[in-house]
């Protein structure tokens, strides 16, 4: 068939490459029976030739009529022997549709339509005395048995090609549903992905936005009493306010497609960008100190970064919430794990406000993400305390994981 593929082309209708197939049978079939012609005793050969091109129909029909192919097939062996004087049954057709009905029909239907096409020849020739003609005539048992071999060899051909076609059909289907699936995966993926881009906007954005709001409204309070120190907190807004925008377009750029953004992506802040932090709630009139107790353990980037948020988030939350007051930040090392605490004295949040907030909601899952703990709520003695654990790996963990 791929022969035919390459003459005819891979567009060609399957009825004109079984007709360019039964012709070319009907060609060979031809040069075995002039070849052939003494051996096994061929009466009248022009009408042999043409009684086994007729039978080359069933071959040019198999695809498009296969039941009326196999019809036509059953009385093609059939009448060679009644006819008189009596022919030859041609071997080449019903060599071609037995495989054709095995490869192309379920199992009972295949069996059904081989039986058919040669059980009745076979049966007539027995009957009848016609199991070959002068000089080349074979014993019935011979000539049910090579019928027979003929018959199962070319059904369990086609039956191979009918497993084969089914197995490479599920393959296919298999590695369709993989295919499926792996882009299901890839599109939560990418929307977990940007939900969690959403989380960091709001994170990086709040918190220069709340900056900038405390500034503004302190630089408006003194710019008559001290034009200097007005002019330091505008500059600080300006600064604060590209720096604000600069994330901003970043995480949009992520946000608005599916491929990576163009150009180098700054650094992610870690643990050394929690001073700068401080500093700057510091410079924006909320009184806030920054301690750190034990030895710093190497921590892994995605650690870091979750302990920046935890700050960030908790001096936004102190500079937008507290009032007057001041902030602590505690982070302690430990040899098993890590803890950041940020304590404020003043009011804290109103009910209804941060307790429901993205920020607390990402502070949580950020820290549930490493198997770590995380308090949050009013202090005894007043104001407003935000604690977490995060538990550090051994370096056996490390290696088990890896």
């Amino acid at each position: 068939m791929r022969a035919l593929e390459r003459i005819l082309g891979r567009q060609a209708s399957p009825l004109a490459k079984d007709i360019l197939l039964a012709v070319g049978l009907a060609v060979l079939s031809a040069g075995l029976t002039i070849v052939g012609r003494d051996a096994f005793g061929t009466h009248n050969l022009s009408v042999q030739l043409a009684y086994d091109t007729l039978g080359m129909v069933a071959v040019a029909l198999r695809r498009k009529w296969l039941w009326f192919a196999v019809l036509v097939t059953v009385v093609h062996t059939v009448v060679p022997f009644v006819a008189v004087p009596p022919m030859m049954s041609g071997g080449l057709g019903i060599i071609v549709m037995t495989y054709t009905v095995a490869a192309g029909l379920p199992l009972r239907p295949a069996l059904a339509a081989a039986s058919l096409m040669w059980v009745p020849g076979s049966a007539l020739a027995v009957l009848l005395g016609r199991t070959g003609q002068a000089p080349f005539v074979l014993e019935p048992q011979l000539f049910l048995m090579f019928n027979t071999m003929g018959a199962l060899v070319c059904f369990t051909v086609g039956r191979t090609v009918a497993t084969r076609r089914a197995y490479i059909a599920a393959l296919e289907d298999r590695a369709r549903t993989a295919e499926t699936s792996q882009r299901a995966l890839t599109e939560k993926a990418v929307a977990e992905e940007r939900r969690r881009i959403a989380r960091e906007l709001h994170d990086v954005v709040a918190h220069h936005v709340s900056v900038m709001g405390v500034l503004a409204t302190g630089s408006r309070r003194m710019l008559g009493r001290d034009p200097a120190a007005a002019d330091e907190a505008l500059a600080t807004i300006e600064e604060t306010g590209r720096t604000a925008l600069r994330e901003m377009r970043r995480l949009l750029t992520v946000l608005r497609t599916e491929a990576e953004p163009a150009g180098e992506l700054a650094p992610q802040p870690g643990l050394a960008g929690v001073e700068g932090l401080v500093e700057q709630i510091r410079e924006a009139g909320l009184p806030a100190v920054l301690k750190v107790e034990g030895e710093p353990a190497p921590l892994d980037p995605g650690v870091s970064l979750t302990l920046y948020r935890i700050v960030q988030e908790a001096l936004t939350n102190a500079l937008k919430h507290a009032g007057a007051a001041s902030v602590e930040v505690r982070l302690v090392f430990t040899r098993t794990d890590v803890v950041i605490e940020i304590c404020d004295t003043g009011r804290g949040p109103q009910l209804g406000t941060a307790a429901i907030g993205h920020g607390l909601l990402g502070m949580r899952e950020r820290v549930m993400l490493y198997g770590g703990t995380l308090r949050t709520g009013p202090r005894p003695g007043g104001g407003y305390r935000v604690h977490a654990r995060i538990p550090l790996e051994t370096v056996s963990e490390r290696q088990l994981a890896s």
